[in-house]
């Protein structure tokens, strides 16, 4: 959030602090939010389940931790959707956008491809072996992967426009800050689905019925989309003259103008933000396609690990989503972006200790609750500072930048994750060499704590109503 140095001469009187909580009541029953919330938990619904959910019912399937690990490099079309950025930002989705509108036309046709996919994705199943499509023989993992990529595709280019939609629907900072937070609970209330409870129904009716069960959830999001109105900004967006897209200036204002006027707002610091994001989650993402298959490996059964997930991680979640707002309202975005930086990588060092202590369920919560604390705590606090340098007319086209430079590494050398570990097991155990590779990633964080705390000398810039984010 970006906080205001002005300080009033005298006391603010009790009835205007009422007021003040009127306004928040009042915003809290604006249709908006439930639409943010709804939206929130469509976009969370896809990630996991062409991440680490994903490589829990690979590792199932004796497929091999490097081949889990290049497989989630399907996750980079979330670290490269400012490449497709412009496009959503300039042009309406086909049919759907004059229908629509071009916000909602792309929310809806993104949902519906991810959905489409999904169900390929349970249909095919992650299997060595021939697959016989319109009578001709494919490698049916590569199948799965290419269903696998789609999804990936469709829900990076959902999460620019919802991202974009949360940002020119608030009408002052606070809302903004509500809205951020609405987002960030409903996307946590998808991962607890898609990250736990799934276990829990793969365990008991199989993979297949689990997938597709999950591709019926983004009626979640299509049903947000119809409730949704579409921003005004948009909607004078698309009304207004813009040089033809195909046309040099067009495709010059389109592509290049979104990131000249980041780097013209923030000058020099501009490529120390973005390496401070592209830093700051690496630790996690390294982590995080080695995660399930580390818990299948360690002897942990699908019912206790869904089970603990979804009811000490929730709650740790909780905690650490709202420890995020209030430490950014007390102490400002920027302490707790730096908080956060030490949070997130030492949270790993959680999981060496489980690696060499064993299959033990109450070490297991309280490493579950230590992750999810400190996850919820670092995620909201970095998702308000991006909000925070976006730029009214490109909002998103940079608001994908940023998030990209916030993924892209991590989402590169992940998929190396599974070879690091079959390496370091070289004349050890299998979970000596995970409790190494987890350690390893806590100290990956160090630079992202370093840069962040540069960022802290500069005296932030302000940003637009997209910055003022409370959480």
């Amino acid at each position: 959030m970006t906080t205001e140095a002005a300080a009033p001469a005298k006391p603010v009187p009790a009835k205007r602090e009422r007021r003040g909580w009127q306004q928040v009541l009042a915003s809290l029953r604006q249709p908006k939010v439930l639409v943010m919330l709804l939206l929130g938990f469509s976009s969370g619904i896809p990630i996991y389940l062409v991440g680490n959910t994903l490589g829990y019912w690979m590792r199932e399937n004796a497929i091999e931790l490097s081949t889990i690990g290049f497989l989630s490099w399907v996750g980079l079309a979330y670290s490269l959707k400012f490449l497709w950025a412009p496009l959503i930002d300039k042009l309406d989705a086909p049919l759907l956008g004059r229908w629509l509108g071009r916000r909602r036309g792309w929310m809806l046709l993104s949902q519906l491809v991810v959905a489409v996919a999904l169900t390929g994705m349970a249909l095919v199943q992650p299997l060595q072996g021939q697959l016989m499509l319109f009578g001709v023989a494919l490698d049916q993992l590569v199948v799965f992967g290419v269903l696998a990529l789609v999804v990936a595709f469709a829900s990076a280019t959902q999460d620019i426009v919802i991202d974009a939609w949360r940002i020119e629907i608030a009408d002052n900072n606070e809302q903004q800050g509500l809205l951020t937070s609405t987002a960030a609970l409903g996307y946590r209330a998808a991962l607890l689905v898609t990250d736990s409870l799934i276990l829990i129904f793969a365990a008991r009716v199989g993979w297949t019925m689990s997938y597709e069960l999950m591709a019926a959830l983004m009626g979640v999001g299509v049903l947000a989309t119809f409730l949704a109105r579409e921003p005004a900004a948009s909607v004078q967006a698309a009304a207004a003259p813009h040089p033809a897209l195909l046309t040099p200036q067009g495709l010059f204002d389109a592509l290049i103008g979104p990131f000249l006027v980041f780097f013209r707002q923030h000058g020099r610091w501009a490529l120390v933000m973005l390496l401070a994001i592209s830093l700051y989650r690496l630790p996690d993402f390294v982590l995080g396609p080695m995660a399930n298959p580390f818990y299948a490996d360690l002897g942990m059964d699908k019912e206790t690990v869904g089970a603990v997930r979804g009811s000490f991680g929730l709650i740790a979640t909780i905690v650490g989503i709202a420890a995020a707002g209030l430490c950014a309202v007390r102490f400002g975005a920027f302490t707790t972006l730096l908080v956060g930086a030490v949070l997130g990588p030492g949270s790993n060092l959680a999981f060496s200790y489980l690696a060499l202590h064993g299959a033990d369920a109450g070490v297991f919560t309280a490493v579950m609750a230590i992750d999810n604390f400190c996850s919820g705590f670092a995620g909201v606090a970095l998702i308000g500072y991006m909000s925070s340098l976006t730029h009214a007319g490109y909002t998103a086209t940079q608001y994908a930048l940023l998030s990209s430079f916030y993924a892209l590494p991590g989402k590169v050398l992940k998929g190396l994750s599974g070879v690091a570990i079959e390496h370091l097991e070289t004349g050890r155990s299998l979970l000596e060499a995970y409790s190494l590779f987890f350690a390893g990633t806590a100290l990956v964080g160090v630079p992202a704590l370093l840069l962040c705390a540069v960022l802290m000398l500069r005296k932030p810039t302000p940003g637009t109503v997209a910055g003022a984010v409370t959480s």
